[in-house]
């Protein structure tokens, strides 16, 4: 099973729409993770229906029409994989260990705010993954999303996408 994994896309805030790279990735995926901040409830629509599937959350940035639609945490099980979506999860500095408590039944957990890209893995085996933003790169050196897959309770092929604005 193959994932898109996407936060932080703002439109039209920061960006008019996502990038027609992304698009290519969007039809490409079985599902599509997206957490939150995504600014109008137009770009849920979209993706909503241009996706396979779509499990999402709402972010801060995101105002009473999308927090209607999704929901500030998502759990699915896909593939024998526990994945929680949430949009925030504080400050850096011990977020492992913090997540780790927060959610002690979850496999991977996808989260966005930061625009920072993260990969990590916990003491309790917790895998955390951020894409970054597709759309704003903040202090980062490029935009992102990431991609990766699904198979018989494992995750594989956790990948970093760069995107040139």
């Amino acid at each position: 099973m193959r994932l898109l994994l996407i936060a932080d896309t703002h439109v039209p805030k920061r960006a008019r729409e996502l990038p027609a790279r992304l698009w290519d990735e969007v039809a490409a995926a079985d599902v599509v993770v997206h957490a939150g901040d995504w600014v109008t409830v137009e770009l849920v629509d979209e993706l909503q229906s241009r996706s396979a599937r779509l499990v999402a959350c709402w972010g801060n940035n995101d105002g009473p029409d999308v927090r209607a639609r999704l929901p500030e945490r998502a759990d699915v099980t896909l593939a024998g994989v526990h994945l929680t979506v949430v949009h925030e999860t504080g400050a850096s500095s011990g977020r492992d260990a913090r997540m780790s408590r927060l959610y002690p039944d979850t496999d991977v957990l996808v989260f966005g705010h930061s625009h920072i890209p993260w990969d990590t893995m916990t003491t309790t085996g917790l895998r955390l993954l951020n894409p970054g933003s597709p759309t704003d790169r903040r202090k980062q050196p490029f935009c992102s999303y990431m991609t990766a897959s699904l198979d018989d309770g494992n995750v594989t092929d956790v990948m970093l996408h760069r995107l040139d604005k």
